[in-house]
């Protein structure tokens, strides 16, 4: 049996807690079921959902995704069993590779070997959760005689992935697979890459959740909302694991020209590749009907969770577009 189609909110609502509480208690009293945190940075995630689990009664909390690079799996593994003890079924943690400006940049970290990490520390910080003691050998993860109290609830863990190899490994040893920022006219074929690695580890492709980033705004103005998008996702697009993504995804001008604009920090230009086009393939934007529509269209392409992660605008913008997806007037 498929997985139930979903919706969810996007979290941390910024850096205090207090914000982020009174999101996740506006989804439970609307009939949103899940929320969704990201993990780049401040305020730290785990702990966030550590602090603020017992506040909730019925959402499902997941992290879309925690970079495998800043993190040992011991410690990984360690959060995971507490958060699982909090929220006993109700946790899904979320590992990925992150980017080259939130590793290298940011953390002066390597982006070395991503799937293999990636893939690695998945496999590691499951059996970690069983209690086993380690003995494990991997190429960029290593760990051997390390034991935990098993988890009574571990928690299932989804990969983040953009590109074919990733996404086959994602469906080969995730429970769920996490899809951000990607054209409309790639997804076909990044569930077909989703299929191969399922059947890959003799599993059934439907039993593999595919949660979807989608960068979503109501409004009337469709120019100002492309115009947030480009201020927010230009950068992204220039970084090489997103570009190199963009032009898999048959963009490959776009992706050559943001890679030129970017280098000669020239922003006009790297803004300008975002065409109105690409911008509308991408992000979601539009009356409450129209992003509603487009959501029920992801859902029937195989997305079976998507976050509402609203375009950085002003306040109103933000609720409009949540009030959009409350339980009262959001069906699939």
């Amino acid at each position: 049996m498929s997985h139930a189609k979903r919706v969810a909110v996007t979290v941390p609502a910024g850096p205090k807690l207090e914000h982020t509480l009174a999101r996740l208690k506006w989804a439970e009293d609307n009939g949103v079921p899940d929320a969704w945190f990201s993990d780049s940075g401040a305020p730290d995630t785990l702990t966030q959902i550590a602090a603020l689990a017992h506040h909730t009664t019925k959402l499902r909390i997941g992290v879309a995704v925690t970079p495998v690079y800043t993190r040992s799996p011991s410690v990984l593994a360690a959060s995971a069993n507490v958060i699982s003890q909090l929220l006993p079924g109700r946790f899904i943690m979320g590992l990925g590779s992150s980017s080259q400006t939130i590793m290298g940049q940011w953390n002066g970290i390597p982006l070395d070997k991503p799937l293999t990490r990636v893939k690695e520390t998945t496999q590691l910080v499951r059996l970690m959760l069983t209690g086993a003691k380690t003995e494990f050998s991997g190429t960029t993860v290593r760990s051997h005689g390390y034991r935990q109290a098993p988890a009574e609830n571990p928690p299932p863990i989804y990969v983040g992935c953009l590109r074919p190899n990733m996404i086959e490994m994602a469906a080969e040893v995730g429970d769920g697979v996490i899809f951000n920022l990607w054209p409309k006219s790639a997804l076909p074929k990044m569930i077909e890459h989703v299929k191969i690695g399922a059947a890959r580890a003799g599993k059934d492709w439907q039993q593999v959740e595919v949660v979807n980033r989608a960068m979503v705004l109501v409004t009337d103005d469709k120019e100002y909302g492309r115009n947030l998008f480009r201020a927010a996702f230009a950068p992204y697009y220039a970084t090489p694991v997103y570009n190199s993504f963009l032009a898999w995804a048959g963009h490959e001008e776009a992706a050559a020209t943001i890679r030129e604009g970017w280098a000669a920090k020239d922003r006009n230009k790297t803004a300008g590749a975002l065409s109105d086009a690409l911008i509308d393939e991408i992000g979601i934007i539009g009356s409450a009907d129209e992003v509603r529509e487009r959501i029920r269209e992801d859902a029937a392409g195989g997305v079976h969770t998507s976050i509402i992660a609203p375009l950085a605008g002003k306040p109103e913008d933000l609720q409009r577009t949540f009030d959009a997806f409350a339980g009262k007037n959001f069906r699939f």
